[in-house]
């Protein structure tokens, strides 16, 4: 039996020595990679904390003390070692293990994540609550060099250190070098300037016990050498910044030896004030493929464990994704306004080609969404024309960003939301269920969905060219195989689309949602009924004219969207409605009801969710028999 097959919960590693654990490393690193090369998954990071994760389970006293992964994904080696080893095979799989940590999900999860740069301001919550009810334990959030871009990382590190010294609060920054791809920004040249932390360590523990044993003046002269010790340490560790918040700093230390870290980690345990340990570790540590190409195996489908190669055969049909990056380096071609802005991730959107071919153009601008729209809106100011691509899940922590500093003043800022609606096996954090209820409330903002990746073509052509403030919102995965246009024309905005025309039943739908629509018209049509389906385009403005004059022709009106029905599209709809007076009207709205979305493949939610072509059928059916023809 190996080791790993021993532990049932944290407790059965605190009796094993160095070598084992060791050994439960290994273990752990092959489990991971064997799951996750058949359900995919979040690899480089999550290898690259193993050591860090064993560390940390074998000192402190997990769930008495809390422990919170920033971002999470980072968590399997964490839920292996807390019970939820034999079904760890269920990974990111429907009904199975999430791939963040959930509070739900065990009590050895602190903290739901799934967004980064949290852990800090949580812990902190936490550390003060347990104050609050007497409670002495530990809190520890583990936090990425990458997250620390982010602006509420250094808020919550601003609060903690600032009338909070007495909270037991210890970070974790796991340094390295990377986000998704390779850092970026001042921050993290800053944390790169490494230095031998072992002699570094032992070095001012000596010298300190030095000073304190000299004879009258030995405790004078060591607080003098302790104040004068942060010009040194300016110099040869990031320690300046982090004591500036007032945390004990220690580290650089090596996240991979264990020895080194449990140490340290005990001699900490005992500090009652907020401390910082710097721990710089490898992504994908222990993976030969995961360490050579640790951006490619961030997030990965499945692969072979042999090669590193991806299963299955390459898709000829483009994704949604590759479909935005090459026009928008056909764009940047002839216009050179055209700006792209991303935050950390330029292969994830689309745009490794375009900061290839435009390096002065494109802007990376780390894990920072806020920063990132009020950064474009400035260019925008200055006569450009910026495209800010970032995921629908993360826009959501720039709404005030939309709404004060770019359609305030209907600066022409493109908004390109990749993977809009339901995404997958990442789950709850990361559907794109709501952008449309929180664009579409904001003036001066234009807001659409493309059929298909042709469509998404024309919308960018025409998003480039539009005055003011607009956002085109598209799913991940592939496209429809649908051919391209060479010189994709411009929409006009606000014009929907009829697609099929007959007086049964009206489908007015949205985005990704159309081609269901087309399925179940023809599956209706099978059956004698005769379906008209709208392709609408436009969630702000809609075309009202068009969608009130078939509405008072056909009475029997489905709306269907990839998006929560409250706010959303179909709201829209009921909305213009009833602006226009229109009655006699009998409507049903398909979309996602008040719940948050589980993980799981997108096929089979959209079908538990009702937002497939069949749920599309069965809503005909019963409208008609409850308005019959």
């Amino acid at each position: 039996m190996s080791i790993l097959e021993k532990i049932e919960s944290p407790k059965d590693i605190k009796h094993l020595d160095i070598s084992e654990l060791s050994k439960l490393a290994k273990e752990i690193r092959k489990t991971i990679v064997d799951v996750v090369s058949i359900n995919g998954g979040h690899l480089a990071s999550s290898l690259g904390v193993v050591e860090l994760t064993i560390a940390l389970h074998f000192v402190f006293d997990m769930p008495n003390d809390k422990l919170i992964w920033d971002v999470g994904h980072q968590s399997y080696a964490h839920k292996l070692l807390t019970g939820r080893r034999r079904q760890f095979h269920t990974l990111r799989k429907y009904d199975g293990l999430s791939g963040f940590t959930r509070i739900s999900e065990s009590a050895y999860d602190a903290f739901s994540t799934g967004h980064s740069s949290t852990s800090i301001s949580a812990g902190l919550g936490i550390a003060c609550a347990k104050q609050l009810k007497n409670e002495k334990n530990k809190v520890i959030a583990v936090i990425g060099d990458g997250s620390m871009t982010a602006g509420i990382a250094f808020e919550g590190l601003n609060q903690a250190g600032d009338i909070h010294k007495d909270k037991d609060l210890i970070v974790v920054l796991n340094d390295n070098d990377m986000s998704i791809t390779h850092n970026v920004g001042a921050l993290s040249s800053f944390l790169s300037r490494k230095f031998s932390s072992k002699f570094l360590q032992e070095w001012r523990k000596e010298f300190g016990e030095f000073l304190r044993n000299l004879p009258k003046i030995g405790d004078d002269i060591y607080q003098f050498a302790k104040r004068s010790e942060e010009s040194f340490k300016a110099f040869v560790t990031p320690g300046m910044l982090f004591e500036a918040f007032n945390f004990d700093y220690f580290g650089p230390i090596n996240g991979h030896n264990l020895e080194h870290m449990i140490k340290i980690m005990e001699n900490i345990r005992s500090i009652n004030e907020p401390v910082l340990l710097h721990v710089t570790t490898k992504k994908g540590k222990g993976y030969p493929p995961a360490e050579k190409n640790p951006v490619y195996f961030h997030g990965v489908g499945s692969f072979e464990v042999e090669t590193g190669v991806c299963r299955g055969t390459k898709s000829p049909i483009p994704t949604y994704t590759e479909v935005f990056g090459k026009i928008m380096v056909k764009m940047a071609e002839t216009n050179k306004k055209v700006i792209a802005v991303t935050a950390a991730m330029p292969e994830g959107t689309g745009l490794a080609e375009f900061s290839e071919k435009f390096p002065d153009r494109f802007f990376d601008v780390g894990i920072a969404e806020q920063h990132g729209v009020t950064f474009a809106a400035g260019m925008a100011t200055e006569g450009f024309k910026p495209v800010v691509a970032i995921y629908s899940t993360f826009l959501q922590r720039a709404y005030d960003q939309i709404l004060h500093d770019v359609c305030l003043e209907s600066l022409p800022v493109v908004f390109a939301i990749d993977r809009g609606g339901i995404v997958g096996e990442d789950g709850s954090t990361h559907h794109g269920l709501f952008d449309f209820s929180y664009l579409r409330s904001i003036p001066n903002m234009v807001v659409m969905a493309p059929k298909d990746e042709n469509e998404l073509s024309r919308m960018i052509v025409t998003a480039i060219s539009h005055p003011g403030p607009i956002a085109l919102r598209y799913p991940r995965g592939k496209g429809l195989g649908v051919c391209l246009d060479e010189d994709p024309a411009p929409l006009e905005i606000g014009k929907a689309e009829i697609l099929t025309q007959g007086n049964d039943i009206l489908l007015l739908a949205i985005g990704r949602c159309v081609s269901d629509a087309q399925k179940a018209e023809q599956i209706l049509k099978e059956k004698g009924l005769h379906i008209s389906v709208v392709n609408c385009r436009f969630v702000k403005p809609l075309d009202s004219e068009l969608i009130c004059r078939m509405a008072a022709q056909i009475p029997r009106i489905i709306t269907i969207e990839d998006h929560m029905l409250y706010g959303g599209f179909g709201s829209a709809v009921l909305e213009c409605l009833s602006d226009a007076g229109i009655t006699g009207f009998y409507m049903r709205r398909i979309g996602i009801a008040d719940t948050f979305v589980v993980h799981g493949p997108q096929d089979l939610l959209r079908s538990k969710y009702h937002i497939d072509a069949a749920s599309i059928v069965q809503a005909a059916e019963d409208l008609l028999k409850k308005c019959p023809l």
